[in-house]
């Protein structure tokens, strides 16, 4: 039977805020509206409490408001209370032992844990407030409110938290957990300063919300799923220190399947992207948006690495000599001796000038040379260096691997998804290969002159350890991280090999230029270097250990949030592959 009924008029259009139409007070709950709620009131609190001790109640995946009451206790009523209550604690103490019982346990602990507060509140290194926490639970009906408290007395229950109904005053209840400070009920336990302390936040990490009266504009993707409070993870890497980003997991993370729907949301927004795929994972996604695929390693399609760059800097052959330096370095596994290196840099010029082409622009527009032009130049020198490399480079121009080399450009990449697919490349060639699309790819970026008039542009390094377990070629990777941001650019280097790439200068280096860090489930051989890396807590390393597929970490400055990569049904179906397929949709 319900007790007490308000019937609210309907208010005029701008008289005041919105109210419910009717509240109905039961003895177990409230109708308000055309729900029901019912509150409850902490009575039961553990002996001790960690960070976030509040968090079951807050994260409960339902709609659970849980307000917390307080005001300070003065110190010169503080102290009397604390004496009080050890008198009372000791009394009791002692009785036990003058009938010679045996000591009550929870007493011991109690008066331990009186006198430690007393002597902190003392001493100034604490301070007492009266707190009242009261959690209302909301459902649109009666079996469902019973089911959600359940659910919520279950959770309560985990952290050794009782929740008692407030029984006959659940308009009280419900009252108190408005956002309006005001507390009918008035059940209130005494905190101290550690515990209430380790009670904020009264979420879980989510971002920084914008300044009130500040409307942030509309340019951050959908990561995800914030996994402790369920709300939506949206991250803007073009409003970072520098757009780089960095994906460590382990094989069957879901790393690919995070990254795929990051690139299709920056699609959305108008960014330019380029994709290194080793294994032809994003070709779908290319399909799908009409993007272009580069098939390297099928037959037909070379790439010609002494092609010059269309741009008209002064010093643009002199650049193209010194990624040759870095390619062959890679083709042969180490940088070449330096005689061999000093051959080398006179058979550059000499191969470009035997093709017309020299410091004057005029002349860059002229067919270039290919790499096996370089090498008969090595081959006709009369230093002993000279052709002991052009002996050295003979796999790559006329023994197995000189098919990607044999020849004139045969594709001219353009598009807003370019995907340089490297499934059809032997392992031998792959890094070279990554090598190759990295150029072009910075070719296209690295263009002088249009700094105010740039499209984003985002390149995706897929398996990365390809490239940087090769000195050479980390080094070509850092120098592109470094540079990338003052060419509204952004790099994004996915590896499954953490512990190899952060045990380098140059692979940490990497890491480390990336202001944008997501950490996905890692094996127990490479958590530690992870940790070491990224100064994770113990929490937070055994959550990367037991992550579920698709879900990590997302580590930005002080900003750290656990996720879980969703997408829709549409967009699950283009990124999701084998293994994948398994992540969850939203």
């Amino acid at each position: 039977m319900n007790l007490l009924k308000i019937n609210r008029k309907p208010v005029a259009a701008g008289a005041g805020m919105p109210s419910p139409a009717a509240l109905s007070v039961s003895p177990g709950h409230v109708q308000v509206g055309d729900g029901y709620a019912a509150t409850y009131v902490v009575c039961g609190y553990p002996a001790e409490v960690g960070p976030a001790w509040l968090d079951p109640l807050l994260s409960y995946p339902g709609r659970v408001d849980v307000a917390v009451h307080l005001d300070p206790v003065a110190p010169q009523v503080a102290a009397p209370m604390l004496k009080r209550q050890r008198a009372r604690l000791e009394s009791s103490r002692r009785l036990d032992a003058d009938h010679g019982r045996l000591g009550d346990p929870m007493i011991e602990a109690a008066a331990a844990d009186a006198a430690e507060l007393a002597e902190r509140v003392a001493r100034g290194a604490a301070k007492l407030f009266d707190v009242g926490i009261y959690v209302t639970i909301h459902a649109r009906t009666l079996d469902d409110l019973r089911a959600v408290t359940a659910g919520v007395r279950s959770a309560a229950a985990s952290v050794l938290l009782d929740l008692q109904p407030a029984t006959f005053r659940h308009q009280q209840g419900w009252v108190a957990t408005l956002p309006i400070g005001v507390d009918p009920l008035r059940m209130r336990r005494i905190l101290d300063t550690t515990a209430l302390a380790a009670a904020f936040p009264l979420a879980s990490a989510d971002l920084a919300a914008p300044a009130p009266g500040l409307i942030a504009a509309p340019e951050g993707v959908l990561y995800g799923v914030n996994t402790t409070s369920n709300g939506v993870l949206i991250w803007n890497r073009w409003a970072q220190d520098n757009h780089n980003s960095v994906v460590l997991a382990r094989s069957g993370a879901g790393k690919s399947y995070f990254v795929k729907l990051e690139v299709l949301r920056n699609l959305y927004q108008g960014t330019t992207v380029s994709v290194i795929d080793p294994e032809d994972e994003y070709t779908p996604l290319a399909a799908h948006v009409g993007g272009t695929v580069v098939q390297l390693g099928q037959p037909g399609v070379r790439i010609n690495p002494l092609d010059l760059p269309a741009d008209d800097r002064p010093d643009t052959l002199t650049r193209r000599g010194l990624y040759l330096h870095t390619l062959i370095s890679v083709m042969l596994g180490a940088p070449p001796p330096p005689a061999e290196r000093a051959a080398l840099d006179r058979a550059i010029t000499a191969t470009y000038a035997a093709a017309g082409i020299n410091a004057d622009p005029a002349t860059w527009s002229k067919p270039a040379p290919l790499l096996r032009n370089l090498a008969e130049t090595l081959a006709g020198d009369d230093d002993p260096a000279a052709g002991q490399l052009a002996a050295r480079l003979a796999p790559w121009t006329v023994g197995n691997f000189a098919s990607l080399f044999d020849g004139p450009t045969t594709t001219g990449p353009g598009g807003h998804l370019v995907v340089w697919s490297l499934r059809h490349l032997p392992d031998e060639l792959r890094t070279v290969g990554t090598l190759l699309a990295l150029d072009s790819i910075w070719s296209g970026i690295d263009m002088p002159g249009t700094s105010g008039r740039r499209r984003r542009q985002l390149v995706v390094v897929d398996e990365a350890w390809l490239l940087m377990r090769d000195g050479e070629g980390s080094r070509f990777l850092f120098r592109m991280a470094k540079a990338a941001r003052k060419r509204s650019a952004g790099l994004c280097v996915i590896t499954q090999d953490a512990a190899d790439v952060l045990s380098t200068d140059l692979g940490l280096a990497v890491v480390s230029n990336a202001a944008t860090q997501v950490l996905m489930r890692q094996s127990p051989q490479s958590i530690d270097a992870v940790s070491e890396a990224f100064h994770l807590t113990t929490g937070e390393s055994r959550l990367l250990l037991s992550a579920p597929r698709g879900e990590g970490l997302l580590v930005a400055g002080r900003a750290r949030i656990p996720f879980r990569a969703v997408g829709s049904a549409a967009e699950h179906t283009i990124a999701a592959t084998g293994f994948e397929s398994e992540v969850s949709t939203q």
